[in-house]
């Protein structure tokens, strides 16, 4: 099985600049209002929350495709909280899944929650809190 890396340089800590290797992000950051900061541009949480979603809906299809269940119109929102005095983080993932009942949304999203990457990196290192629900696919 091939490696994949992915590598990005930062610049200037939360008020810099943040560039892939391959040019596909190349973002300004600055700190958020919240915090007394311009706001204005991205941030590191804003970042690891898209990546954290859009992985976490990638173990979603994987564990629904074992199942036979089409979840290509679910939605994964991932919520990452930044604390003070101590900056802890922790996320909140909600999974939307249409098409299927409450309990196999809740089982789909707790075995995604096994296999995904990023759930097993943060496991035991922040708190993750997941919930699911069956809804309504968007409409286009």
């Amino acid at each position: 099985m091939p490696e994949y890396i992915a590598s990005a340089t930062a610049v200037g800590a939360r008020a810099g600049h943040v560039r892939s290797d391959n040019g596909r992000i190349d973002l300004e950051l600055a700190v958020p209002e919240e915090f007394g900061g311009p706001g204005g541009a991205t941030n590191p949480e804003e970042l690891f929350a898209a990546g954290y979603a859009a992985c976490f809906q990638g173990a979603l299809a994987v564990a629904a495709a074992k199942r036979e269940i089409d979840s290509s119109q679910s939605e994964v929102t991932a919520r990452v909280h930044l604390t003070p005095p101590d900056m802890n983080l922790s996320v909140e993932l909600e999974v939307m899944i249409p098409g299927v009942d409450e309990e196999t949304a809740v089982k789909l999203a707790e075995s995604a929650h096994r296999i995904c990457p990023y759930s097993r990196a943060t496991k035991d290192n922040i708190e993750v809190t997941l919930s699911a629900r069956a809804g309504q696919a968007a409409q286009a």
